[in-house]
């Protein structure tokens, strides 16, 4: 019976170890042994079970590590003391992910953008540059407008930027050809947006406080209380609206927690109404038209594949 010495056992868990993790590991006496020979014996009487499990010295009664358990690979999940995988480094669902900001490319640079006119019941208070076009200048009422030398635009009163018009002097055609294209390519891309939300509420978000994300209806939007927008000023909201979107009178759009209007975009297939001394917040993005009733007000822009209607209304577009 080979006599099991200090020297056989710590070569015994030496290879052990060797074996348990599956590398090329340096004996006591500068061997190297890869874990390929578990099982076979020493010349010594000492064998490493296969399996993970030593067992030192035949005959000898003495075991070593006994049903050890592989290491796994590094790349594995692993799994919390319920047993359940832990999935949670996970990417969300594209769905679920923030939006981005439309880009709205040069009908950015209006506050009212339309292709069939502007009228007001005055006095409305317009912060920001106004066009229209395919439409001439005459599309444009209420506004008492003002033409310059250069009849490259107008000014009024009543709006604090330039009114532009698709019959006024170079560059302004050009110019508004490019605005209007880029307005029907942000109307195409906000509709175009996953959805986290669809059918909210049934189109009816009164009262709500909504949190940044993309939010569909296929059927109309109707605001008849305070509806709260809440988030950072670099969340972002896109409401898709299939049909019409109303809002009641003397309610308001309420925003906290930072959130921008610039950040705010409702793409809307039907007509938008803004009831009368009611606060809106956003960009519109309609495909029909848009009205602000009395005394009706919007931090934002309208930009209309129609036209847009003001009474005594007040707009301002967004800071940058």
């Amino acid at each position: 019976m080979a006599t099991l010495t200090k020297s056989t056992l710590c070569k015994a868990a030496f290879t052990l170890v060797c074996v348990s993790i599956g590398v090329a590991c340096a004996g006591p006496d500068g061997a190297i042994s890869d874990g390929a020979s578990s099982g076979s014996a020493s010349s010594d009487g000492a064998s490493v079970g296969a399996g993970g499990g030593a067992s030192v010295g035949a005959g000898g009664g003495a075991s070593v590590g006994a049903g050890g358990g592989a290491i796994g690979n590094p790349g594995d999940v692993a799994s919390p003391p319920n047993g359940t995988p832990d999935d949670s480094h996970q990417l969300a669902p594209l769905a679920n992910l923030a939006p981005g900001a439309v880009n709205l490319g040069m009908a950015g640079d209006y506050a009212i953008l339309t292709k069939s006119g502007v009228s007001t019941v005055p006095p409305s208070v317009i912060t920001g540059n106004l066009g229209v076009s395919p439409i001439a200048a005459a599309a444009v009422t209420g506004f008492s407008l003002s033409a310059t030398a250069t009849n490259v635009f107008s000014t009024s009163a009543q709006v604090s930027g330039k009114i532009y018009a698709a019959n006024y002097a170079v560059p302004s055609p050009s110019n508004l050809t490019i605005a209007i294209l880029d307005m029907q390519t942000a109307f195409s891309d906000a509709a175009s947006r996953a959805p986290k939300a669809t059918e909210l509420s049934a189109g009816n978000i009164g009262g709500m406080t909504l949190t940044p994300g993309v939010y569909k209806w296929a059927s109309g939007l109707v605001i008849p209380t305070d509806v709260t927008l809440s988030g950072s000023s670099s969340d972002v909201w896109i409401f898709q609206v299939a049909q019409n979107l109303t809002m009641a009178s003397a309610k308001k759009i309420i925003l906290t927690g930072g959130a921008l209007p610039r950040n705010i975009f409702w793409q809307v297939s039907g007509r938008v109404d803004i009831g009368t001394t009611s606060h809106f917040e956003g960009i519109v993005l309609s495909q029909t038209a848009i009205a602000l009733a009395t005394g009706a007000s919007i931090n934002g822009r309208l930009l209309a594949q129609t036209a847009v209607t003001l009474d005594s209304s007040t707009v301002v577009q967004p800071a940058p």
